[in-house]
C-alpha cells in the first residue's frame, strides 16, 4: 500500500515507538470527573486509548510501519523523573497505581499500573531524542499515552502524570546537547513544558494553541520566560475557529524565524491532534494536510539548523476517527514516504472547508506574538 515515485524515491529513516502497554492506562468513566449531582451518565472517558490504538492500527494496515525502524521504548527511572518532578510527587503517583487510583492533581487520573506505564510514556521519548542523537534513526516520533506538556513538578494536570517532552529535552542537555528547541502544536497550552523552561535560555518553547481554552489561564504573548530564559519562551495563542492559513502564518512569520535564530542542535514536537477540526476537546479546524503542513515546515527547519534532529512526541487528539488520518500523514511527512490512504474526512469536506483563510482577528493574534521574535536569544 507504498505508494510509488513522489516523495518515497528517498525516504528517510524515521523511527517509530508504540507499545501495547500505553493504552492499559485507565481512566475510567467520564462522569468521575464530572461530578454533575449524579446526573452525568457514565460513559467513557474521552481519553480512552481508542484514537491513539487506531492511529497505531492505520499506520500498520497502510504498510507504512514496515518502512519504519521499531525503537523499543523502556521505563523512564526514578533518576530522569526527578529531573522534572519532586519526589514527593513521584512517590504520589506510585502509590495511586498500587493502590485504590486516584487524582494527582487537576483532571489527571491514576488507574491501577499508571505509574509504570507513565514511565514507559517518559521512557519512549526518551529512547526516541537517543535515537535520533546517535544517528540511528533521521527523525522519530513516539506514539505514547499518557500525554505530559501539562504536568507541573508537583502535580498532574489535564489527563497529564509526567512531562514526556520536557524530559526527553532534559535528557539530551544531559548528553550534551547545547540548545534545544520545542514546538508544541497541541490545541491545549503546554503550560507544564513552559514552567520547566521557565528560566532557562538554553530551551526554546514556542507554544501554538488555542487562546484561553486549557489551561484558560496561562498562554498569553505576555509569558516570555524570566531572567537568563527571558525571551527564550513564546506564546502564540490562536482564537477559536483558526485553520490552516492561521496556522501557515503563524509557522512562517514566528515559529521559523525564532528557531532560525535561535540555531537549536535538535527540535522536538509536541504533536497534538485535537486542533483538527472534528476533535472533541478543541474548536480550531485542521485537517490532515495542516498537521502534514506543520510537519513539512519543522522538518525543513531542522534539515537547515541541526542535521535533521527531529523528535515528535505525542500528546493530546481524541478524535478517535480522524486522529488516525491525522497522525499517518505526519507520519509520511517524517519518512518522506507516501501510502495509497486518502483522508475521507477531507475528500467529505473538499470545496467546502470555511475560515481556512487567515482572518483579520487572527492576524491580529499573530502580529502580538510576532513582537517577542526580538527577543529571542541568538
Amino acid at each position: 500500500m507504498i505508494e510509488a515515485g513522489g516523495d518515497s524515491a528517498s525516504p528517510l529513516r524515521t523511527g517509530w515507538v508504540t507499545h501495547e502497554r500505553y493504552w492499559w492506562h485507565d481512566l475510567g468513566s467520564a462522569a468521575v470527573y464530572v461530578r454533575a449531582g449524579g446526573y452525568v451518565e457514565p460513559d467513557i472517558h474521552v481519553d480512552h486509548p481508542g484514537a491513539k490504538r487506531r492511529l497505531r492500527n492505520l499506520v500498520e494496515v497502510s504498510g507504512l510501519a514496515e518502512r519504519l525502524v521499531p525503537i523499543r521504548p523502556r521505563n523512564a527511572t526514578n533518576d530522569e523523573l526527578r529531573r522534572l518532578h519532586t519526589s514527593r510527587y513521584i512517590d504520589l503517583v506510585r502509590a495511586m497505581s498500587d493502590g485504590a487510583g486516584g487524582d494527582a492533581g487537576h483532571n489527571a487520573l491514576v488507574g491501577p499500573g499508571s505509574f509504570e506505564i507513565a514511565a514507559l510514556a517518559v521512557g519512549g521519548c526518551i529512547e526516541a531524542v537517543e535515537a535520533v542523537l546517535e544517528g540511528k534513526v533521521d527523525n522519530a516520533f513516539a506514539l505514547v499515552r499518557p500525554p505530559g506538556h501539562h504536568a507541573l513538578a508537583d502535580q498532574g494536570i489535564g489527563y497529564c502524570l509526567f512531562g514526556n517532552t520536557a524530559l526527553a529535552v532534559m535528557h539530551a542537555r544531559a548528553k550534551g546537547v547545547a540548545r534545544v528547541a520545542i514546538v508544541d502544536w497541541d490545541v491545549h497550552h503546554g503550560n507544564g513544558t513552559q514552567a520547566a523552561f521557565w528560566v532557562d535560555p538554553t530551551v526554546l518553547t514556542i507554544s501554538i494553541h488555542q487562546d484561553r481554552h486549557f489551561p484558560h489561564d496561562s498562554g498569553f504573548v505576555e509569558e516570555v520566560g524570566e531572567g537568563a530564559g527571558r525571551g527564550a519562551n513564546i506564546n502564540i495563542p490562536l482564537p477559536p475557529g483558526s485553520g490552516l492559513g492561521a496556522y501557515r502564518a503563524a509557522f512562517e512569520r514566528i515559529v521559523m524565524p525564532a528557531l532560525a535564530r535561535f540555531q537549536p542542535e535538535l527540535i522536538v514536537v509536541a504533536c497534538g491532534f485535537d486542533a483538527s477540526a472534528l476533535d472533541p476537546l478543541g474548536r480550531q479546524l485542521l485537517y490532515s494536510d495542516g498537521f502534514r503542513t506543520m510537519t513539512g515546515l519543522v522538518r525543513r527547519a531542522a534539515e537547515t539548523l541541526c542535521g535533521g534532529k527531529l523528535v515528535l512526541c505525542q500528546e493530546g487528539g481524541y478524535s478517535t476517527g480522524y486522529v488516525p488520518f491525522c497522525g499517518l500523514a505526519v507520519l509520511e511527512e517524517l519518512s518522506g514516504i507516501r501510502t495509497f490512504v486518502e483522508d475521507p474526512f477531507m475528500a467529505a469536506r473538499r470545496g467546502a472547508f470555511a475560515y481556512q483563510e487567515l482572518q483579520p482577528h487572527q492576524e491580529l493574534a499573530i502580529r502580538a506574538a510576532e513582537e517577542n521574535l526580538r527577543l529571542v536569544p541568538g
